[in-house]
């Protein structure tokens, strides 16, 4: 079942919360909304014709999770697949059910890009601008809350470096979040630059029918085998039930993974050594691991990438795929040239080289007429921002799944929701008004993507509900179980309001 614009009736265009999104983000949200605040009225805004966000997107060979499907799926609707490195296709399939299941399908209106969302004081509610792609007509939507889930990746284009001589090459160059559908590489040379998430899934695929894959890297990254199936899972799903099982399975999974980034920040030295070794152990005795597979910096400074069943590794210990680890000169009519002097052969490259970080879909935000620059905001509980008045985004985890922080925002915005009821307000903006919050960087990972993009985003605060807590247990006794009210946050009621001019604290 694929649930497209087909056959669909148009949700109100005036709401109580308008969600930007159908991808996963958006879709919890929803489920969360529909579930506790069944009387909400709602509607999801999706630029794209169908749903699932990033899983609808991007269709390269061998696309899947890098996260485990348990945590990566929603804690509400357990995860039966056997699978727990799933392929897209099958994420996919699982988002469709929860849209279903939720009836959330016609509350989504498709094809339609937010240009600009504007918040008035005096109304207490957003106005939300619009394009409807397929005719380039403009539409407006109004709303008391606005839910970002437009993820962190512009969707538009991915990130391609300035290759010398690009132009001579003979073959065809190709990004992954372009991927031509009639793209036929039987039996061609490949070559893959890059050795992050992308290309280390990429590789394996396409090896099992290309002539060869080369995977050409400036610099190594940590990769870590991780088996497709959970054994463990698996049984207990047999013995329990899907239900009982997945919160069992959900909290093994969520304690491995934070003490596997816990121990790699507490002795760095020595999971390095242990994640080398578990390459070593999956790779030809005398290969040069020391070259292809360790890296400069230490374990989780940047995401570790995960191969399910050592996929990557088998690929290379059968000959059908190889690493070379080296600076790109140039392009030339046959291929690449590498500052050593090597040339590699080519009938088709694929630059793998990453995404382009991008704040909130490119939307231009506005309080009373004032432009909202997210950069010069600070994050409230990593959901709000300084200065904005009745708006949640949802940014995932970078050390864990993506779905556990939407979970949690989600929830939170409900919590957040009764909370303004039961008071009559109408109205909740964070201010930041403590001078000794110093405002640090978003997230703080060494890689070349977030070190590119970063600087767009909100900034995190030091102390207080300002800080980015990339632990789940933090964030479950802050957004779940702590109070919704809190002395950095401004309520008003329904009714008139202080003047716009007034300071919005967007430090």
């Amino acid at each position: 079942m694929q649930i497209t614009t087909t056959g669909r009736t148009s949700p109100p265009a005036d709401v109580d919360v308008l969600i930007i999104g159908a991808g996963i983000s958006g879709i919890g949200a929803a489920s969360h909304l529909r579930t506790l605040h069944p009387l909400k009225s709602f509607a999801i805004l999706e630029a794209r014709e169908s749903i699932g966000g990033t899983w609808d997107l991007f269709r390269y060979p061998g696309i899947r999770s890098d996260s485990d499907m348990p945590t990566f799926g929603f804690g509400f609707k357990p995860w039966t697949h056997r699978k727990s490195i799933a392929d897209g296709h099958i994420i996919l399939d699982y988002l469709q059910q929860t849209v279903a299941e939720h009836g959330l399908t016609e509350t989504i209106r498709f094809g339609y890009r937010v240009l600009s969302a504007e918040f008035s004081s005096a109304r207490g509610r957003w106005t939300v601008t619009a394009r409807h792609c397929p005719t380039g007509e403009a539409a407006e939507f109004t709303a008391r809350f606005l839910f970002l889930g437009t993820g962190m990746y512009d969707h538009d284009a991915g990130f391609t470096p300035e290759f010398t001589g690009v132009e001579d090459f003979e073959g065809q160059v190709v990004h992954p979040q372009h991927w031509p559908e009639d793209l036929d590489y039987t039996g061609k040379q490949v070559i893959v630059i890059g050795s992050g998430a992308t290309a280390v899934t990429l590789i394996p695929s396409m090896a099992r029918t290309a002539g060869h894959v080369t995977m050409l890297q400036r610099s190594p990254g940590y990769i870590f085998s991780s088996p497709a199936e959970d054994k463990i899972a698996n049984a207990l799903r047999r013995i329990l039930g899907h239900e009982r099982a997945h919160k069992a399975v959900r909290r093994k999974n969520i304690l491995l993974t934070r003490g596997v980034h816990k121990a790699s920040l507490r002795a760095p030295k020595l999971m390095r050594r242990l994640l080398i070794a578990n390459v070593r152990r999956q790779l030809p005795r005398h290969y040069d691991v020391d070259t292809h597979f360790t890296p400069r910096y230490n374990p989780w400074e940047q995401r570790l990438c995960v191969v399910p069943d050592g996929d990557l590794f088998k690929a290379l210990s059968a000959g059908r795929a190889s690493v070379v680890t080296d600076h790109i000169e140039r392009f030339t009519k046959t291929g690449i040239l590498l500052k050593s002097g090597q040339e590699l052969a080519a009938d088709l490259i694929v630059t793998a080289t990453g995404l382009i970080m991008s704040p909130f879909g490119k939307i231009r935000l506005s309080v009373d007429g004032r432009h909202v620059d997210p950069s010069a905001t600070t994050s409230y509980k990593a959901m709000m921002l300084s200065g904005v008045p009745n708006l949640v985004f949802a940014l995932g985890y970078t050390n864990l799944s993506w779905t556990l922080k939407v979970d949690l925002v989600s929830e939170h915005l409900c919590r957040l929701l009764d909370y303004m009821d039961s008071h009559d307000y109408a109205t909740v903006e964070p201010v930041l008004d403590d001078p000794s919050v110093e405002r640090v960087p978003y997230m703080d990972l060494a890689s070349n993507y977030v070190r590119r993009g970063i600087g767009a985003f909100p900034r995190a605060g030091t102390s207080g509900p300002w800080t980015v807590e990339m632990a789940y247990e933090k964030d479950v006794k802050r957004l779940r179980e702590g109070p919704v009210d809190d002395s950095a946050l401004r309520f008003t009621a329904a009714g008139p309001v202080p003047s716009a001019s007034r300071p919005r604290g967007t430090r």
